[in-house]
C-alpha cells in the first residue's frame, strides 16, 4: 500500500481532537483566550449543552484585521514573543485552540482593537474561511460555535446528554472564575443565567471568599479557613474547609497553578497528606488553593489541554501545601463545621410535623401512644428517668467562666455517652468517647515526637492468643511498637506475651487492642509512609485508651473533658475523622419551635 500524504483538512480534524474534546473543551480554551487578553469581563452563552451554539464575549485587547486572520491559523499565536517554552506567562500559547474549533464545526470571530474605529470579521466552516471583513462592535472580541462536531460525525457520537455537557461547562467556567476573582463572568444556558459574579477588587480577601462561597456553597464561606504561606519564590493563598467540612469525592477541592485551574497527583497527594486522619476515609475536604511560582519553575506544556502541570522542585511545593494547610488547621484548634448544624437543624425541620400531629389511626378510641401518654402524665414527674449524669448534683457549681467559654459548662450527661453543655447563646452535644479519643492520640503523637511514650509494667504480663501469621506480624515489629509504648513477645506457637503498656491508656482492653494491632499489621501497604504507619497506630491505641460511651462522669470530669478540647488542635474531629461534637446556636432552636 502506498504512503500518501494526508489533507491539510483531515490533518486539522485530527489534531483538533487533542485539543477539542467536548464542547467544555471550547468554553475553556475562548474563555482563557479572553483572560489573556486583559478581559474584565467575559460573557458566556450556550444552547443544546453547547454542541449547538456557544458564544464567549469579552471587553479584553482585541485584534485587528491583520492579527484576526493570522489567529486562525494552526500554531500561530502572540503569547510567545521570544519563543522561550520553559518562561510561559499565560494561560494559552500553542496557537491550536481556533483552528481546532474552525475544523469541526462553523466559527465566527469579530474583534475590535482597543482604540481602533473599526473592527473585523472572519468566518470558517469546517475548516473554509471567509474575511476578514468589516463588522461593527464594541472594542473586545466576540466568539460564536455553531454545530460543533458537525464536520466530524464520529466525534458527536460520543458526547453525553445535554445537562452533562452544560455541567462540564459550567464545571470549567467556575474553576476559571475562582482563579481570576478580578474578572466578572456570566454564564447563561438558554433563557437561564446559571451564573454571574462580578468582580473583586485587588487584595479582597473577603471578595475573594465571596466568589468561593457563590460557587462552594455558604458552608464553605462559614467554615473556611484563610492561609498564606512563602517559600523559595513559591507562594501559596487560599482558603482550606475544616475537617468535619468534606464530600464524596474530589469535586469541590480547586487547585491553581499560576492563575491555571489543574487536576494534579501531587497537589491531590500534598492535600490528603496534611488533612491525614483528620477526614473520614473515603471523604474529601473541601478547599481552594492558589499556587504561585516562577514559570521556569513549572512545565505547563506536558498535554495539549493544559489540566496537568509538572514542578522543578515536586518535594519543595508538596511541603510548602502541607505545612501551609497543617498549619491553618492547627490554628483552627477545636473548631468544627457550622454545617453539622444545617444538617442538625435541617433534619429536626424534616422530621417535625408541619400541619400539626398526624391524624389518629384509631378514630372511636384513643390510640396506644395517646393511653401511655395520659398514664405517664399522671405520674409524679420525680419518677422521669433523670439524666446519667448531671452537674447540678454536685456540691459546687462550675466555675463562673466555662459558660463563657467555646464549649461552654457542662450540664448533663445522656445516655452515659453524650455531654450536654451550655454556653452563653448556645447548646453543645459532646460525644465523650469520639473527644476524649482525639485528645489520647494528640497526647500520644506529642509523646512519639519527644522521644517515646512513657510505659507502665504490667504486674502479670497479658497472653493473647492469635493465630500463628497474626502473632509472627506482630512480633517482626516488636521494636517499633516499643516505641509507643507496647512491650511484646512471642509465647509459644500462635500467642503473644504483653509485658508493658503505655501509661496514658490506663486500665484499656489489651486483647483487644493487641488484635485490632495484629489486623492492622497485616493490612498495612508497604508503601504507605512510616509517618502515616506511626499515626495509625496511636489512632488505634488512643480508641482503646479513651473513655469509653457508657461511663458516666461526673461533673468535674465533664467540664475537664471540654475545657482539654478547648486546648487540643484538631479536636472538632475524632481520629477517624468524624465529628466530636454539635452546636446548636438558640436562635436555630427558636427556630424550630417557631418562637421566631
Amino acid at each position: 500500500m502506498a504512503v500518501r500524504q494526508l489533507p491539510t483538512s483531515l490533518i486539522n480534524r485530527i489534531a483538533a481532537g487533542e485539543v477539542i474534546e467536548r464542547p467544555a473543551s471550547v468554553v475553556k480554551e475562548l474563555v482563557e483566550n479572553a483572560l489573556d487578553a486583559g478581559a474584565e469581563r467575559i460573557d458566556i452563552a450556550t444552547r443544546g449543552g453547547g454542541l449547538s451554539y456557544m458564544q464567549v464575549s469579552d471587553d479584553g485587547c482585541g485584534m485587528d484585521a491583520d492579527d484576526l486572520a493570522l489567529a486562525v491559523e494552526r500554531h500561530a499565536t502572540s503569547k510567545l514573543p521570544d519563543g522561550d517554552l520553559s518562561n510561559i506567562g499565560t494561560l494559552g500559547f500553542r496557537g491550536e485552540a481556533l483552528p481546532s474549533i474552525g475544523a469541526v464545526a462553523r466559527l465566527a470571530i469579530q474583534s475590535q482593537a482597543q482604540g481602533a474605529h473599526e473592527g473585523a470579521e472572519i468566518l470558517i466552516d469546517a475548516g473554509k474561511k471567509t474575511g476578514p471583513r468589516p463588522a461593527a462592535l464594541n472594542p473586545g472580541t466576540r466568539v460564536e460555535v455553531r454545530d460543533l462536531f458537525y464536520a466530524t460525525p464520529a466525534r458527536l457520537k460520543f458526547m453525553k446528554s445535554e445537562r452533562a455537557e452544560q455541567g462540564a461547562i459550567s464545571d470549567v467556567v467556575k474553576r476559571l472564575a475562582m482563579a481570576h476573582p478580578g474578572v466578572a463572568f456570566s454564564l447563561a444556558s438558554g433563557e437561564r443565567t446559571v451564573l454571574r459574579v462580578p468582580a473583586a477588587m485587588a487584595g479582597d480577601s473577603q471578595g475573594v471568599l465571596n466568589r468561593l462561597g457563590r460557587i462552594m456553597g455558604e458552608d464553605f464561606m462559614r467554615d473556611a479557613i484563610p492561609l498564606a504561606a512563602e517559600h523559595v519564590g513559591a507562594k501559596l493563598q487560599g482558603f482550606a474547609g475544616l475537617p468535619t467540612l468534606n464530600r464524596a469525592n474530589q469535586m469541590m477541592q480547586f487547585l491553581f497553578v499560576n492563575g491555571r485551574p489543574v487536576r494534579d497527583k501531587l497537589l491531590g497527594g500534598a492535600v490528603r497528606a496534611a488533612y491525614g486522619d483528620l477526614v473520614p476515609r473515603g471523604r474529601f475536604p473541601m478547599l481552594a488553593l492558589f499556587l504561585t511560582v516562577p514559570p521556569e519553575e513549572v512545565d505547563v506544556n506536558v498535554h495539549p489541554a493544559k489540566a496537568e502541570v509538572r514542578f522543578r522542585d515536586p518535594g519543595a511545593v508538596r511541603s510548602l501545601i502541607v505545612g501551609a494547610l497543617r498549619e491553618a488547621l492547627e490554628e483552627a484548634g477545636h473548631s468544627a463545621s457550622a454545617a453539622l448544624t444545617s444538617e442538625v437543624i435541617s433534619r429536626a425541620g424534616q422530621s417535625r410535623p408541619s400541619g400539626g400531629f398526624p391524624a389518629r389511626p384509631y378514630p372511636d378510641r384513643a390510640s396506644p401512644s395517646a393511653m401511655a401518654f395520659a398514664e405517664a402524665a399522671q405520674a409524679p414527674f420525680e419518677d422521669l428517668a433523670p439524666a446519667s449524669g448531671d452537674t447540678r448534683a454536685s456540691e459546687t457549681e462550675p466555675d463562673a467562666d466555662y459558660q463563657a467559654s467555646p464549649l461552654g459548662a457542662a450540664r448533663a450527661q445522656l445516655h452515659d455517652t453524650y455531654i450536654v453543655s451550655q454556653t452563653d447563646n448556645s447548646v453543645i452535644i459532646v460525644d465523650q468517647h469520639a473527644a476524649h479519643e482525639r485528645l489520647v492520640y494528640e497526647k500520644m503523637k506529642a509523646a512519639l515526637g519527644n522521644g517515646g511514650i512513657a510505659r507502665q509494667l504490667l504486674l502479670i504480663p497479658e497472653v493473647v492468643e492469635l493465630d500463628e501469621t497474626a502473632a509472627e506480624a506482630l512480633a517482626a515489629r516488636a521494636a517499633e511498637f516499643e516505641a509507643f509504648g507496647v512491650v511484646l513477645e512471642r509465647f509459644g506457637d500462635g500467642a503473644i506475651a504483653v509485658r508493658e503498656m503505655p501509661a496514658l491508656l490506663g486500665d484499656t482492653d489489651i486483647r483487644g487492642l493487641i488484635r485490632d494491632l495484629a489486623d492492622e499489621t497485616m493490612q498495612t501497604d508497604t508503601a504507605v509512609t512510616l509517618q502515616e504507619r506511626l499515626h495509625e497506630v496511636c489512632a488505634t491505641m488512643a480508641c482503646y485508651g479513651s473513655v469509653r460511651a457508657g461511663r458516666r462522669l461526673k461533673a468535674d470530669e465533664m467540664n475537664a473533658l471540654l475545657r482539654e478540647m478547648e486546648d487540643t488542635p484538631h479536636s472538632g474531629q475524632c481520629n477517624h475523622g468524624r465529628p466530636t461534637y454539635v452546636e446548636l446556636k438558640l436562635a436555630d432552636i427558636e427556630k424550630l419551635f417557631s418562637r421566631r
